[in-house]
């Protein structure tokens, strides 16, 4: 069998000086550790290097805590599995998030799920997967079994899985990703077994439909292995040899790739998938360079393999930002002559319409990546840049490490696939104001262009005409507010994270006050903006409500939507029968933006003696008359849930 691990992870650079870089980091601590640990994940790395590295990570982190987003996962299932932590550990890590995992005993899985006290649940896991073999769900079917029999067979599979689920989220109060269930067992009759309904490859096919239909019903995420494999080729995940001789389903030599699968999952859960995808142009988006070759000379559309191919390209990317990515330019070119192809060239896919920010000039492009971070007021945690020239894709590495970079494949055909195999935009949520989004981004260069010609700031959010409807959870946006409070990182004052099954918990608890904001303004919808969580609290015989979580985003700072959002709070507060509204500030490594937010609302410091660490809390009192919202901004208040 050959080995997978390297050559699919081909969107990472090669592994390099790893050894000696192992070493260092044996020795080193705190950020400049983790930074190095980060650095080493990002490589391309068998399974003997990732173990070697997760050895040494974890000694690290006994060391120094990692200061990262953490996440406890548990893995239980029907074959061995112990040899894929690592994997699952460093692919995490080179997404920034640090993943304590817990593997549940051989073929335990079910008992694990049942028993209310079990180990599972004593573990108290953010997330759960379960990894089965067919076999562990269905047992084999006659040959000679009719369609109905083996409909009924799955469909009482899927049930049983179903019912375990429910427990999971129910005791745990986990994300659940379910693993479609790999197949061992080879074909019988070739290609027939398709045809089949008894055959192996017949009841995969059925088993995996029928799962995904519950996985959406249910709410869980699936770790779609099959599908992923596909593109693999199965014979270099799986070791039939392995499997009868330790019950190891994934090869060890697969446990990087697999780890990716899971990692991606992981990251994505905790809100860590990228979201600005910012291209280079010159053989990058066509063939040639506008500058030198002209506007009929660079390759694009049809007539070629590579103006096929960049045209394919270009529609990928068009999707992307269809489903929610951001895209934006980087290019040493003159404006007027980058911007030619997007304006005049009949065989251009993306327009300028289609990018949130555009940078064309001769200077460094990691100077160039820090304004379109500052322009979008987006973090470089958030960025994928792709770019044909190594040279280019090195200085950004090194000048900007927190930046996505992969490793482009020379041949313009491949590079969508590249992109997607690195998993920089998994989702675990798909809503319609994902769609919307870098549309979203590109109003906003029209506000700012309208900021830039106006001449007060008052005048210019006068001009906005801004309407901020405010209303509680509702059922409709459950997966939005989910997919905001677990990846919003600066606006957010104390950046806890909760998963679906919380926040409806939360929006059907009456006591429970909870908040959001969709601001409409004369540019376009700027989606669900604003979210509140609010809990009652007590002090000195006095109703509160304490600001468990506050989050905002970052497009519309400066336009004073948290005075407007405050005062709808504030009145639901007062209705309730509460004298104070409390406000809770965490720090941590992202959101020092918003240290003095309650300052800025009029909220004043208090200290109760039981601060959590350095927890800051401040206190607003509420008058006996309503507050009133700022004048330039419309508040349409709704109760409906």
């Amino acid at each position: 069998m050959s080995n997978c691990s390297g050559s699919e992870l081909h969107w990472l650079v090669p592994s390099g000086d790893f050894t000696e870089r192992v070493r260092e980091l044996q020795n080193a601590s705190g950020i400049e550790g983790w930074t190095l640990a980060r650095d080493l994940a990002d490589r391309r790395l068998d399974f003997m290097q990732t173990r070697k590295l997760d050895r040494t990570v974890q000694m690290l982190a006994e060391r120094d805590a990692p200061a990262l987003p953490r996440l406890k996962l548990a893995i239980i299932g029907s074959s061995t599995l112990d040899h894929l932590a690592p994997a699952i550990r460093m692919a995490a890590l080179r997404r920034g998030l640090f993943v304590e995992i817990q593997i549940g005993d051989y073929g335990q899985w079910r008992q694990a799920i049942l028993d209310p006290i079990s180990d599972l649940y004593a573990f108290a896991p953010d997330a759960v997967l379960l990894c089965h073999e067919i076999s562990a769900l269905i047992s084999e079917q006659p040959l000679a079994s009719t369609d109905a029999d083996v409909a009924t067979a799955i469909g009482d599979a899927v049930r049983d899985l179903r019912a375990l689920w429910a427990l999971v989220r129910e005791r745990a109060n986990a994300v659940v990703i379910q693993q479609t269930p790999w197949r061992i067992d080879p074909p019988l009759l070739g290609h027939m077994d398709r045809s089949l309904p008894a055959a192996p490859r017949s009841i995969a096919a059925r088993l995996d439909i029928e799962l995904a239909a519950a996985a959406q019903a249910d709410g869980v995420l699936l770790l779609d292995l099959n599908a992923a494999a596909a593109e693999t080729g199965t014979r270099h995940i799986g070791d039939i040899a392995l499997w009868h001789h330790a019950k190891q389903a994934i090869s060890p030599v697969a446990a990087p790739w697999y780890g990716d699968q899971v990692g991606r999952i992981l990251a994505a859960l905790r809100g860590l998938s990228r979201k600005v995808l910012v291209l280079d142009l010159d053989n990058t988006l066509w063939g040639g360079v506008v500058g030198d070759d002209g506007l009929d000379g660079i390759v694009i559309g049809q007539g070629s393999a590579a103006g096929e191919s960049f045209a394919a390209f270009q529609r990928y990317v068009k999707r992307l930002a269809e489903r929610g990515i951001v895209l934006a330019v980087s290019s040493k070119n003159d404006r007027a002559v980058a911007e030619l192809p997007f304006r005049e060239h009949p065989d251009m896919v993306l327009r300028l319409e289609d990018f949130a920010a555009f940078e064309a000039d001769w200077n460094d492009k990691p100077s160039a990546l820090v304004r379109i971070a500052q322009d979008l007021e987006l973090g470089l945690e958030s960025f994928v840049f792709i770019d044909d020239n190594p040279v280019e894709r090195a200085l950004m590495r090194q000048t900007l490490p927190q930046v996505a970079v992969p490793e482009l494949p020379a041949a313009p055909e491949l590079y969508a696939r590249c992109i997607a195999d690195a998993g920089y935009f998994e989702a675990v949520a798909f809503t319609a104001e994902d769609t919307q989004r870098n549309r979203q981004y590109v109003a906003n260069r029209a506000r700012k262009s309208l900021q830039t010609s106006s001449t007060d700031l008052e005048s210019f959010l006068r001009d906005l005409e801004m309407v901020l409807t405010v209303a509680p959870f509702r059922r409709i946006d459950l997966a939005r507010i989910t997919q905001l409070i677990n990846k919003t990182n600066q606006f957010n004052l104390t950046t806890r994270r909760y998963t679906e099954a919380e926040v409806e918990a939360l929006m059907n608890n009456p006591d429970v006050v909870t908040v959001t904001g969709r601001l409409v303004d004369k540019f376009g919808d700027n989606g669900l903006t604003s979210i509140l969580i609010g809990r009652p609290a007590g002090e000195n015989g006095e109703s509160a409500i304490e600001i468990d979580t506050w989050l905002m985003s970052c497009r519309v700072l400066g336009r004073h939507v948290e005075e407007a959002v405050l005062c709808a709070l504030a009145n639901e507060a007062r209705a309730r029968g509460a004298a104070h509204l409390i406000g809770r500030y965490r720090p941590t490594p992202k959101n020092a933006m918003v240290k003095q937010h309650y300052r800025k609302l009029g909220f004043h410091p208090f200290d109760t003696g039981e601060n959590d660490g350095d927890d800051e809390l401040w206190r607003l009192s509420l008058g006996p008359q309503p507050m009133q919202a700022p004048a330039h901004i419309q508040l349409v208040l709704t109760k409906e849930h």
